[in-house]
């Protein structure tokens, strides 16, 4: 195969003139996967040119409103991806499923089982004998905001993209190209799946020992306490006390949240100082927070630098500070993976002394439907320092929740690590999928080092 570069091909787009309303016809260099420079022509058959109307037929998806929903399996793919269940499938899958106007213009989804593709996306129909998964990628990388037909938000015609010159290998070399990817996609798949096992894990057990009370009861009824060794069981008092909040073990106390926490503000160096942007210091903001599942955050969208700290009210928060969003979005959490710095519509939560930081993670996550409860403003839902105060708790004494940081530490720091080896998986994917795609290197040459990796 002759050497092709990844970067520019000339092909035909159609633009919107804003002036005329027409389409017209404009050849510009754009990054179109699959094609190379003028070399390209000298490569041998394994690739053939094609247009990306003989490459997929794209059909347009269905509306299903809240109401027309019937319990069921089908997977409802839309613009952002899943969005619930139905029980009837419009099409057979594997298929996929590209944004077409919006926010979600453009992206691309996979599904491997038979689903309903939503009205605000359009979805293949027939991959004309070309490898699904490879299709998934090749449609991924392209480039469709050059391909906007939309004037007052972006939009996605396929009769417009349907005459993209495209240049794909044979089906083999494809299949040879998607398991490449897929081996990474699937492995990151794997770690989020292992991930939800294991956070499920880590809440069943605050659930069990401090909302329901599991040891105690079991005390109680002259049972010992189920998978807890003789220290721990000993934490556990054999009897209830009444209290405000009704029945509460023996020697816990109910107070205000605020007593039992830290509250920590953040702040937003100038927008307009480019010294203090794109620094070493990740900057949350509500956008970054992980899923419940994830915890973590390990890394951000943005990032500022140390002048942007030291010139700001922005601050940076260790290792394990529990971050939770307090205005618009209120009660997304996250457990930072890094030193962290954030924004001033968040608080950091830090236990007070003798409180875990796993413990005051969950105490938050238990609490975080009674703070949104009590949100107030008038522009925008808002928690304030004196929220917390309203809001009444029950506490264990510190060593028992020393006790729960200890045994949820090993489920938490696996997670950890799996979103650290899943964000290293993308990076490598990401890196190889415009390179295999575009023939700049070949499957033989990366087979072993994804395999080993």
């Amino acid at each position: 195969m002759s050497e092709r570069t990844k970067t520019v091909g000339r092909v035909l787009t159609r633009q919107a003139t804003p002036a005329h309303g027409d389409i017209g016809l404009r050849e510009e260099a754009a990054l179109v996967p699959g094609r190379g420079n003028s070399t390209y022509g000298g490569m041998t058959g394994e690739w053939k040119d094609i247009t990306l109307g003989d490459f997929v037929a794209l059909q347009r998806g269905h509306d299903l409103t809240e109401p027309e929903r019937r319990p069921g399996h089908v997977p409802v793919i839309g613009s952002a991806g899943q969005n619930g269940f139905h029980d009837t499938a419009l099409a057979k899958g594997p298929g996929i499923v590209i944004g077409r106007s919006g926010a979600s213009f453009g992206q691309v989804h996979f599904c491997a089982t038979d689903y309903w593709p939503h009205n605000t996306g359009l979805y293949v129909t027939d991959f004309k004998g070309n490898d699904p998964r490879f299709a998934y990628y090749f449609l991924k990388a392209l480039d469709f905001d050059r391909y906007n037909s939309g004037s007052a938000q972006p939009s996605l015609n396929r009769n417009f993209i349907y005459p993209i010159p495209i240049c794909v290998p044979e089906p083999d070399e494809q299949k040879a190209i998607a398991h490449i990817l897929g081996t990474l996609d699937d492995k990151i798949e794997l770690n989020r799946r292992m991930n939800a096992t294991l956070e499920a894990m880590a809440r069943a057990l605050f659930q069990s020992w401090f909302v329901d009370f599991d040891p105690v009861r079991a005390k109680l009824d002259g049972r010992k306490p189920a998978d807890l060794d003789a220290a721990t069981a000993a934490l556990f008092p054999a009897h209830f006390q009444d209290t405000l909040l009704g029945h509460i073990p023996q020697g816990w106390e109910v107070c205000p949240l605020a007593d039992k926490i830290e509250l920590l503000s953040g702040g937003t160096p100038k927008t307009g100082e480019p010294d203090y942007w794109d620094g070493d210091i990740p900057w949350f903001s509500v956008k970054d927070a992980p899923t419940e599942t994830d915890v973590w955050v390990i890394h951000t969208e943005k990032s500022v630098t140390e002048l942007g700290i030291s010139n700001s009210a922005a601050q940076i928060f260790p290792e394990k500070t529990t971050i939770i969003t307090a205005r618009g979005t209120v009660g997304k959490l996250a457990l930072t993976g890094t030193p962290i710095a954030m924004n001033q519509s968040c608080y950091g939560v830090r236990g007070i002394t003798g409180y875990g930081d796993y413990f005051t993670y969950y105490s938050l996550r238990a609490a975080t439907t009674q703070l949104q409860q009590r949100t107030h403003g008038t522009v925008f839902d808002t928690i304030t320092r004196q929220t917390f105060e309203t809001l009444d708790c029950i506490f264990p004494p510190p060593k028992l929740t020393a006790a729960f940081d200890l045994a949820v530490e090993p489920l938490l720091e696996q997670i950890r690590a799996n979103l650290h080896q899943s964000c290293t998986l993308a990076i490598i994917r990401d890196a190889l999928l415009p390179q295999l795609l575009s023939g700049e290197i070949r499957v033989t040459n990366v087979r072993n080092e994804v395999a080993s990796v």
